[in-house]
């Protein structure tokens, strides 16, 4: 296994878990409500990291929030995290559950009912 995608694997974890814990205790913006992560992609230089988030309102001023508060998560990132450096962070809607639930529904429709 290559040892900079371990790395990188391991920098995306700890991302994600300090992320989620940032939003739902420490982040002020009410614009941010309910939100889940569900991935995070970090790129094999460690400068960039994806954030995939999925929320129940899919609301567009969440993402508003999010990319206002950039600056203040990876600021506390970087205090909690033991990296030479912190990547950009990029916030994209996870549809992934949605289209889930929209191929579920269309199967459970194509089906004879019971």
């Amino acid at each position: 296994m290559n040892r900079s995608y371990a790395r990188s694997d391991r920098i995306s974890e700890q991302i994600k878990r300090e992320l989620a814990e940032l939003i739902q205790s420490e982040l002020k913006d009410p614009a941010v409500g309910m939100l889940t992560i569900t991935e995070v992609q970090v790129t094999p230089d460690l400068l960039h990291a994806k954030i995939y988030f999925t929320s129940p309102t899919n609301d567009p001023l969440i993402m508003q929030g999010l990319e206002r508060s950039t600056g203040y998560l990876r600021a506390q990132l970087a205090k909690r995290m033991a990296t030479r450096g912190i990547p950009q962070l990029h916030f994209v809607y996870d549809t992934s559950i949605d289209e889930g639930m929209k191929i579920s529904q269309l199967i459970k429709d194509a089906l004879p009912p019971q």
